[in-house]
C-alpha cells in the first residue's frame, strides 16, 4: 500500500504496446495507487494535439496528471511517485544507493532505449532505425548486465527499487526484436522475480495486423 493516498486517482496517459509507457503503469500498480488510463493513439496523431503539446511538449508517452501536478519522461515520473508514495526501498535515501539507482535509470534511458527497444521499433513496428546496430547494442548490454544481475535478487540488492521497474520491460520484450533471452539465465531469473511482485501487470505482447489480402 502507498505511504499516502492521491486525493483524486491519478490520470496516466499511455499506449499500450509503449515500453515507457508501462513502466508507469507497473510502478503505479505496484504501488497499489488508483489511477485512470487515457489510452493515446500515436497512429491517429493524438500525441501532437495542442491539449496533449501542452503537457508534454515533445509529443510523447506517458504523462501523469497528479492533482496540479503533470508529468513526462518515464523515469522522471518513476523518481516523483517513489518519492512522492512509496517508502525508502523503492528510491534509497543513502547517497551510494541512489546514485547505483540512477546508474540504472541512465541504462534504461541509453543502452536499453537504443537496444532491445530500438529492435522491437524495427521488428514489431517497422520503424527506419538501424536494426543491426540496435542488436549489437543490445547484445553488449546483456553481456555486461547478465553477471550483476547473477549478485542479487534485484538491480541492486535484496530489494527491488525504481531501477527493476525501469529495466524491466524492454528486456522482457527484446524477444519481439528477434533478440532471443536464451543465453541468459541470470537476467531470466531476474524478470521473473520481478513478474513475481505482488501488483505486477505485464505490457501485453505486440502482434501486428494481418496483411491485406
Amino acid at each position: 500500500m502507498p505511504l499516502v493516498q492521491p486525493d483524486r486517482p491519478i490520470r496516466f496517459y499511455g499506449m499500450r504496446f509503449s515500453g515507457h509507457a508501462h513502466r508507469v503503469k507497473l510502478f503505479l500498480s505496484l504501488l497499489g495507487l488508483p489511477f485512470e488510463t487515457a489510452e493515446v493513439n500515436l497512429r491517429a496523431g493524438e500525441q501532437k494535439t495542442p491539449a496533449f503539446l501542452a503537457m508534454n511538449p515533445f509529443g510523447q508517452v506517458p504523462v501523469i496528471e497528479d492533482g496540479e501536478t503533470v508529468l513526462f519522461d518515464s523515469n522522471a515520473i518513476l523518481v516523483y511517485l517513489a518519492k512522492r508514495y512509496g517508502d525508502s526501498s523503492w528510491l534509497p535515501e543513502d547517497p551510494v544507493g541512489a546514485a547505483r539507482v540512477a546508474q540504472w535509470l541512465s541504462i534504461a534511458a541509453g543502452q536499453i532505449t537504443y537496444g532491445p527497444c530500438a529492435a522491437r521499433l524495427v521488428r514489431a513496428f517497422g520503424n527506419e532505425l538501424d536494426y543491426d546496430a540496435a542488436v549489437r547494442t543490445a547484445l553488449k548490454l546483456f553481456d555486461v548486465i547478465e553477471p550483476l544481475l547473477g549478485k542479487h535478487a534485484f538491480a541492486i540488492g535484496p530489494q527491488p527499487t525504481i531501477a527493476d521497474v525501469a529495466a524491466y520491460t524492454y528486456i522482457a520484450h527484446a524477444p519481439e526484436g528477434g533478440i532471443s533471452l536464451e543465453p541468459y539465465p541470470n537476467i531470466r531469473a531476474w524478470l521473473a522475480r520481478v513478474e513475481a511482485l505482488p501488483g505486477f501487470v505485464a505490457m501485453p505482447a505486440f502482434e501486428p495486423a494481418p496483411a491485406t489480402p
